[in-house]
């Protein structure tokens, strides 16, 4: 019977990947001295944010993740990151792996909002492999389960999420909102002129701060009550 460790350790940024990929390096260990012919080896990698502290600029931007701070003994949870699969070449002893995992950068969902809520430090993590294990014998080969207890906890620096990051979307961040809203801040931006996605919701938050603070910014007549058609209001 095979007696499996697994480790994790380091992880970069894949620059050249079509979509935003962290590649893990995996060490896996065979201590009963058995030879694998392969491993069809699957992965669960989880965020633990409990496992570190938070500044105090990080901790208000996650404000909308996990809540007031004061409450975050309750409300912080581990966060899922990915499930991926592999295969292991056969091995005997050791053996050293690549594991790509495919990342998102949409800020509507929880991992991707935690991420790009850190300003530096390391991302604790937590790996938990499953899968089946083909072992080499003289007659042919046995197969066997990777025990549900295998795992392997690791940190990963924050410098390489930023660094995928900016290799897909340099200086570039993403939003998704409805269709309906789309068509109301493109006909914003069109009766205005403005040239950007950037320009256009510059202008509102303008306008908006200028009425919270009581005086007119340039575009407040089209934002004021009872002229949601000029806003690009959807449409009624």
């Amino acid at each position: 019977m095979a007696d499996l460790i697994f480790g994790c350790t380091g992880t970069t940024a894949d620059r050249f990947a079509v979509t935003p990929t962290l590649t893990f390096q995996l060490a896996i260990t065979e201590r009963s001295g058995v030879k694998v012919h392969a491993i069809a080896l699957r992965c669960q990698i989880r965020i633990e944010p409990h496992r570190r502290r938070y500044s105090a600029a990080e901790a208000e931007r996650l404000h909308d993740l996990f809540g007031d701070p004061s409450r975050w003994a309750e409300t912080v949870k581990p966060i899922q990151l990915a499930t991926v699969t592999a295969m292991v070449p056969g091995f005997t002893a050791v053996t050293e792996i690549d594991l790509p995992v495919p990342c998102t950068y949409d800020l509507e969902v929880s991992s991707a909002r935690y991420l790009q809520g850190l300003d530096d430090g390391t991302i604790p993590m937590l790996l938990l492999f499953s899968g089946t294990v083909f072992i080499a014998t003289e007659t042919g080969f046995s197969v066997e389960l990777v025990p549900w207890s295998a795992e392997a906890s690791y940190r990963m620096p924050v410098p390489v999420w930023r660094e995928l990051v900016d290799a897909h979307f340099p200086g570039r961040a993403w939003l998704s909102c409805s269709r309906e809203t789309l068509d109301a801040l493109s006909g914003f931006k069109a009766r205005h002129a403005l040239p950007t996605w950037d320009a256009t919701l510059n202008a509102l938050l303008s306008a908006a701060n200028g009425a919270a603070n009581g005086a007119a910014g340039p575009h407040d007549a089209a934002l004021a009550p009872g002229h949601e058609g000029e806003t690009g209001g959807t449409p009624r």
